[in-house]
């Protein structure tokens, strides 16, 4: 078995595979050396604080490619000034290898606008600086919804929750100041009925009952009566009601006269005011009557009368005996019958 292992035929293809291995090896070395073009590095050329379209045209002239990245905006540098560079500037690279390039954006990133409409203004400022924007001016202009947000600008212009807007710009904010007070009715008959809307808006009122005599609801009508009336003061935000029709106001009379006296209530100043006495009424007390003078003395009888016998010279000390009959005041005996008649006096 050994001379058949050492027999030449056998080394002779042992050997054949070794240089086919060799061989083999060599060759995919020297494709992978021309390939990659191993040798051949190419230094990162210099291209920081320069603009973006000249490191791109520079890279190009290189053999190198380049990817483009937008870097945090920085107000102290240019825009679209490259700011970093990977592989850093001087590096040996092969040609071919894609070079990373931060650029110094326009301006900032855009942040989109939170809703704030219809909201208190505190919160409303709040929620805008949490996502990076700044407030500006605040215009308040009459509303019923006192402090609260009803439009959003930005450089005059309205804008809407959602819209898009570069990192710390200043949005301005209109912001209900309360209803304003004492405002005229204006004037809508004649009108047709999207002019009297239009009309009822601009003066702060709203929109209360259309009433179409035909049904149809075509604002092309006319309007030929209103409540309130014309000239009437009222606040903002109060609604006014319209009657329409097509025919004219002044072939509308009729229905005119039956709305007026509806809707026009007139209050006459001279009539007679009634009070209502009801079962709670309280007369008043009756009044002190004088005694008459007319009205006897009361005397008193002899047989009563004390028998004490004094002198002119002590008749100081009579007050002081303790007889009732002797020790009451003159003065007593009328306001008694008076009690009494007033008594009478309440019961008729």
């Amino acid at each position: 078995m050994l001379k058949s292992l050492f027999h030449w035929k056998v080394l002779v293809n042992l050997l054949v595979a070794a240089a086919v291995f060799v061989g083999l090896v060599w060759l995919t070395f020297r494709w992978l050396e021309v390939h990659t073009n191993h040798g051949k590095e190419i230094p990162v050329p210099n291209v920081m604080n320069r603009s973006v379209h000249e490191a791109i045209k520079i890279l190009d002239d290189s053999g190198l490619e380049y990817e483009v990245d937008s870097f945090k905006y920085d107000p102290k540098y240019r825009p679209f000034q490259v700011l970093q560079i990977y592989p850093s500037a001087g590096s040996r690279v092969k040609d071919g290898r894609t070079i990373v390039l931060k650029v110094n954006p326009r301006t900032y990133a855009q942040v989109s606008v939170p809703d704030v409409l219809d909201r208190y203004k505190g919160l409303a400022f709040r929620q805008l600086e949490q996502v990076g924007l700044k407030v500006g001016d605040t215009i308040y202009e009459p509303s019923i919804q006192r402090d609260a947000v009803l439009r959003l600008l930005y450089n005059g212009n309205s804008i809407k929750p959602g819209a898009l807007l570069p990192r710390f710009s200043s949005v301005d904010l209109v912001i209900g100041a309360g209803p304003q007070r004492n405002i005229t009715i204006p004037n809508v008959v004649g009108l047709t009925v999207q002019e009297a809307k239009a009309i009822i808006k601009q003066n702060l009122f709203e929109v209360g009952l259309v009433e179409y005599e035909d049904g149809v609801g075509d604002e092309s009508d006319i309007v030929y009566f209103q409540d309130p009336a014309p000239g009437d003061v009222r606040d903002q935000g109060m609604q006014m009601d319209i009657w329409a029709s097509k025919k004219t106001p002044a072939e509308m009379g009729r229905k005119i006269s039956e709305l007026t006296s509806m809707y026009r209530i007139k209050i006459d100043m001279n009539a007679p005011v009634y009070i209502d006495e009801g079962a709670d009424y309280i007369p008043p007390a009756p009044q002190r009557r004088e005694p008459s003078q007319e009205v006897p003395r009361p005397t008193i009888p002899a047989e009563t009368a004390p028998k004490v016998e004094t002198p002119k010279t002590t008749t100081e000390t009579k007050p002081k005996t303790t007889d009732p009959k002797t020790t009451t005041p003159k003065s007593m005996v009328p306001k008694t019958e008076e009690k009494a008649k007033a008594k009478k006096v309440v019961v008729e």
